[in-house]
């Protein structure tokens, strides 16, 4: 994923709680922040996704997920992670995640989150709500 002007970034603090008996983050926590970071750019449209649910019906899933752990991250240390749509279907998106440190252009965790959009009563695939996602944004 290229870092340009369209791709969204929110900002983290690691707690001692995100952390292993080494102060490194746990992997699993990674997935956390880049969740946190989705919600935050979906927010960012104008759009929540308690009011998606009761006004449209549709909920996210997560689909698919593939991650690279490069360099660990510790407590207290401030990163960031970007969000960026690099795919996007009639009812998925699919995401390019990075997280580094704040200011350090060196890569700690990068991901490919692919996300379905799903009726919220029957969990069938359906259509994006309009002014999700679109590339570009």
């Amino acid at each position: 994923m290229s870092d340009n002007v369209n791709t969204f970034r929110w900002p983290i603090r690691v707690y001692y709680e995100d952390t292993d008996s080494g102060g490194v983050v746990y992997y699993a926590n990674y997935l956390k922040f880049m969740e946190r970071a989705r919600t935050e750019w979906l927010r960012s449209l104008g759009l929540e996704q308690d009011e998606l649910i009761a006004r449209e019906s549709v909920i996210f899933a997560v689909r698919s997920v593939q991650v690279d752990y490069l360099l660990p991250a510790r407590f207290n240390e401030a990163l960031t992670v970007s969000v960026g749509v690099v795919e996007q279907g009639r009812a998925s998106l699919t995401f390019e995640q990075i997280i580094r440190r704040n200011d350090d252009p060196v890569i700690l965790c990068q991901g490919r989150i692919k996300i379905a959009c799903l009726d919220s009563q029957s969990f069938k695939p359906r259509r994006l709500p309009a002014g999700v996602g679109t590339i570009g944004e």
